[in-house]
């Protein structure tokens, strides 16, 4: 390019440099700028996929395993109902949850109902009794060491062992299953709360001691927060207790709730209604924990 026309260029109002660089030259670099973004976009979404994958697919792997297992069972013991067969029975069965043909004739939903009533009884119970006790217990050493042999010797008891207790106490067969209900589940709540409180740093407590704060404000400012964990734990053993006791407390003492439904299909021979059953107490005590395990995520420890 010559002199002359470089300076008629640069009259004009542009300059060489300008008229060199074409607009369209521009676009690979916007596209270099765009690339970065939808890597990232598809390596998210691949690693959401893949968490999909590993939390969705082994459970429903297991589920099916148990399925073929238990049709295959019921291949062997024909006197077993199958998959299919259960199933069937179950949609039927809770169709109609509600409905009353009389006192011992009464739907699946209202043996459920009464058999959680019964249980959070008994284990309020126990909360109200062994949360507290357990505090004790975790704060002084002597009363825990007081405590230590009656513990040891009541615990392992047998649930039921408890039940003729009940009845000759009471008089009742529902005061009786709360009773059973409340005596093995407040042995979690008492020893993991001791535990929890003994475990608090004495470093809080030597800090305490010098601000001079009452046994009130130590207990509820200090060793509540701190010992939190651990009572929690004991609340989901706890309750897991109270549901395992129930259905076989029920099958005794009689009345309304799904132990007694269990026994009285046994009696009628629809071992359908029995699988259902196994399914349902299995089914509400998963859901119970995991209430547990989201009200434990809501604290600050």
């Amino acid at each position: 390019m010559s002199a002359n026309v470089i300076a008629l260029k640069v009259e004009e109002g542009t300059t060489p440099q300008m008229e060199a660089l074409p607009q369209a030259t521009m676009l690979p670099q916007q596209e270099e700028e765009g690339r970065p973004f939808a890597s990232e976009k598809l390596a998210s979404f691949l690693e959401a996929t893949r968490s999909f994958v590993l939390t969705v697919v082994p459970p429903l792997m297991g589920l099916g395993v148990f399925v073929l297992i238990w049709a295959w069972i019921s291949q062997v013991a024909p006197a077993l109902p199958g998959p299919a067969k259960t199933w069937d029975s179950a949609v039927q069965l809770f169709s109609n949850p509600f409905y009353r043909n009389g006192p011992n004739d009464q739907g699946i939903g209202w043996n459920i109902l009464n058999s959680l009533q019964r249980v959070a009884i008994g284990f309020g119970m126990a909360a109200i009794l062994g949360i507290p006790l357990g505090f004790v217990l975790g704060r002084f050493k002597f009363v825990n060491d007081m405590a230590a042999p009656i513990i040891s010797l009541l615990r392992p008891v047998s649930p039921l062992a408890w039940l003729p207790i009940g009845l000759l106490v009471f008089k009742a067969a529902n005061p009786a299953a709360i009773w059973v209900i409340f005596i093995s589940s407040i042995w979690p709540l008492v020893i993991n709360t001791a535990m929890g409180v003994s475990k608090v740093p004495q470093d809080y407590l030597n800090v305490a001691r010098v601000l001079n704060l009452s046994e009130w404000k130590i207990a509820t400012k200090i060793m509540l927060p701190a010992a939190m964990p651990y009572i929690l734990t004991g609340v989901r053993l706890s309750i897991g207790v109270a549901w395992l006791v129930i259905v076989a407390a029920e099958m005794l003492t009689g009345g309304v709730g799904l132990g007694f439904w269990v026994w009285d299909e046994w009696n009628n021979l629809n071992v359908e209604h029995i699988l259902i059953a196994i399914f349902v107490v299995g089914i509400v005590g998963l859901l119970l924990e995991q209430a547990l395990l989201l009200i434990a995520k809501r604290f600050n420890y």
